[in-house]
């Protein structure tokens, strides 16, 4: 699987758990929690295959507008990882307050994801070519592969 083909594939099941978290009601404290630690988790590996893998290789193979589109992307990870959901995280699950907050780290994911796939995914298969992408890929599966596995063991 290539790299855009896997990113892709988290993307759709960040935006299914946003939609379940996002149509629960303050009396599901328990399911609540649930998906959002399970939200948290893909996220922590998705961030990381992008910003270790996939952003950089964008970076190097570009020029200006590359690194332009590099440090947004990476500044749009910092505000939902550094603000959002630690914000949210300590949000009482049982509130309106966490919907709320829920609502906004929505939006800014999709907005997030929206701007990938439309300009940073063609731009990475622009520049980095169907090879380099399959070898990205194969990278990410272990890199998730050995996350998860991290997971099980704590």
């Amino acid at each position: 699987m290539n790299a855009i083909d896997l990113l892709i594939q988290d993307h759709k099941l960040v935006k299914k758990l946003l939609e379940e978290l996002s149509a629960t009601t303050e009396r599901a404290v328990k399911r609540r929690t649930e998906l959002l630690q399970r939200i948290e988790q893909e996220l922590q590996v998705h961030t990381a295959l992008e910003e270790e893998i996939l952003y950089p290789a964008i970076k190097q193979a570009g020029g200006k507008e590359e690194a332009k589109m590099y440090y947004e992307a990476k500044e749009e990870h910092r505000t939902v990882d550094s603000l959002v959901l630690p914000d949210l995280l300590h949000t009482e699950a049982g509130t309106l307050e966490f919907a709320g907050r829920v609502k906004v780290m929505k939006e800014l994911l999709e907005h997030h994801i929206e701007e990938e796939e439309g300009e940073l995914f063609p731009t990475a298969k622009r520049l980095l070519g169907k090879e380099e992408l399959e070898q990205m890929g194969q990278a990410m599966l272990a890199h998730k592969k050995m996350h998860k596995g991290d997971q099980r063991a704590a």
